[in-house]
């Protein structure tokens, strides 16, 4: 009897580095209900690294969960830069973490609100402001879905490449408000 695959190379890579530079992460995650907190707690020894998560799938959650401004939510809906932005840095606040990663977009079928399916939008906070990305993915729910997942890890591990070896100075401490 075999037990579960080895993680990902690329999420064991965010889970060591988040590690080493001592940070900790937090997630507000909309279309990937949590998908992206699982993914990287399936390397062992994550705990010294992942606080915890929000499921904001609903839009009235991203404001009483994640505290996104609800005249935002009520201008621009919840598939929006500044959206991510606010769930990215609401996750490092309510829970407590250095870093908060966010996505909220559009995994299908139907478009929603105007935007379209496979628009993606994901933020991460850190001590030195909130980073944003947004993409375009295609395919099925789960393929957009996956791709999101895979986009959110690897803008962490962007973020963690430019902070540069760990001890080097280049940390500068907690999420600024």
């Amino acid at each position: 009897m075999s037990g579960p695959p080895d993680p990902d190379p690329a999420v064991v890579e965010v889970v060591t580095g988040l590690v080493e530079h001592g940070l900790t992460l937090a997630t507000a995650e909309s279309l990937t209900a949590g998908l992206i907190a699982a993914t990287l707690v399936t390397v062992p020894g994550a705990s010294a690294a992942v606080r915890g998560g929000l499921i904001t799938y609903a839009t009235d959650l991203k404001a009483r969960l994640a505290g996104v401004d609800p005249a935002l939510l009520d201008r621009v809906g919840p598939v929006d830069a500044e959206v991510a932005k606010q769930m990215a840095q609401g996750a490092a606040r309510v829970c407590g973490a250095d870093l908060g990663l966010a996505c909220t977009g559009v995994a299908g079928p139907d478009p929603q609100d105007g935007k379209p399916v496979g628009l993606v939008h994901l933020a991460l906070a850190h001590a030195d402001g909130t980073e944003h990305a947004a993409h375009r993915f295609s395919g099925d729910r789960a393929a957009i879905r996956a791709a999101t997942t895979a986009a959110g890890i690897a803008l962490l591990a962007e973020h963690l490449r430019s902070r540069g070896a760990p001890g080097s100075g280049a940390g500068r401490g907690p999420v600024r408000q």
